[in-house]
């Protein structure tokens, strides 16, 4: 399956609709991937959430109008998938930091402009090629500490690393009651809501059955699943955090369109244990639940 094809596919359906009413199951049909796997593959190629997309360029378009036009703002806020002028303001505002009328009146277009996306693909440093495991990991539970964020504008790339920070700093690891494995951590990404761009991304460790968590933790437990099983190259402490970017990329550009599996949701992670320490050498899994693709174009 081509990806670039099919997610170029949604981008023109997009800028066709942009005045409609755009949902990701709709873009994810066009696809013909699930909508989760649509979600994480259009992110990965393009840069940033769907719906972060969809709503940039129609403000985008909304600006170029205001700027060249004298069409009211009603009818280009309902031209542009907004239902109410209001609702139009705010998203406008909160993108431009000023109202549609202050815009216009400023008499020159200026501010973010999101153009339609190009696509582009990226190989790992080098074109390193990488097979990952394909293991069955049985239900497992976690304990640890929870943050609820959203990947819209990148908020997400923020929040992580300073609640990891955080973590690290208060030594959060030490508090977590009977870790199976003292010395592996796991970075968590769970409760995906793809129309919104919201998650919740847990650090914890994993514990037994029904473990008791202490005030201000939370326990969490996954179904068994099939994952496939990434594990990064080699790096120093300099290129540890572009190392696991890359692999993150790689996966959903390179591996899966020619895997012949697809995301299966629900949750995927980071794990971090003896092989992070110090600073040369270092390297981390990433676990992403696949299942068979059975859609095809």
């Amino acid at each position: 399956m081509d990806y670039i094809v099919c997610i170029q596919r949604t981008l023109d359906y997009i800028e066709e609709n942009l005045h409609e009413q755009i949902t990701l199951e709709k873009l994810a049909e066009i696809a013909c991937f699930s909508p989760f796997h649509y979600h994480r593959v259009f992110q990965a190629i393009v840069g940033e959430s769907v719906m972060d997309y969809v709503r940039k360029r129609r403000l985008t378009n909304a600006s170029e109008r205001l700027f060249y036009t004298d069409e009211k703002v009603i009818n280009i806020a309902i031209d542009v998938g907004f239902q109410y002028q209001e609702s139009f303001n705010r998203a406008f505002k909160k993108f431009y930091g000023v109202s549609p009328k202050q815009y216009r009146n400023a008499k020159r277009i200026s501010g973010p402009l999101r153009g339609k996306a190009y696509l582009n693909t990226k190989l790992l440093p080098g074109g390193l090629r990488m097979e990952p495991k394909l293991v069955t990991k049985p239900a497992f539970h976690i304990i640890g500490y929870e943050l609820k964020t959203k990947n819209e504008d990148g908020q997400n790339n923020k929040d992580i690393p300073e609640f990891w920070q955080q973590y690290l700093r208060n030594k959060l690891g030490s508090k977590i009651p009977n870790p199976i494995h003292k010395n592996v951590e796991l970075g968590i990404c769970t409760n995906f809501n793809p129309e919104t761009g919201e998650f919740v991304y847990v650090i914890g460790m994993e514990v037994r059955e029904e473990t008791q968590a202490l005030k201000g933790m939370v326990y969490k437990s996954f179904p068994e699943l099939e994952y496939a099983v990434f594990t990064t190259p080699k790096s120093n402490d300099g290129t540890f955090t572009s190392s696991i970017q890359s692999t993150w990329n790689y996966i959903f550009t390179e591996w899966f369109p020619q895997s012949g599996y697809e995301h299966y949701g629900s949750v995927e992670f980071e794990l971090y244990d003896e092989r992070c320490y110090g600073s040369e050498n270092k390297e981390m899994d990433i676990y992403i639940p696949v299942k068979k693709q059975t859609v095809n174009t």
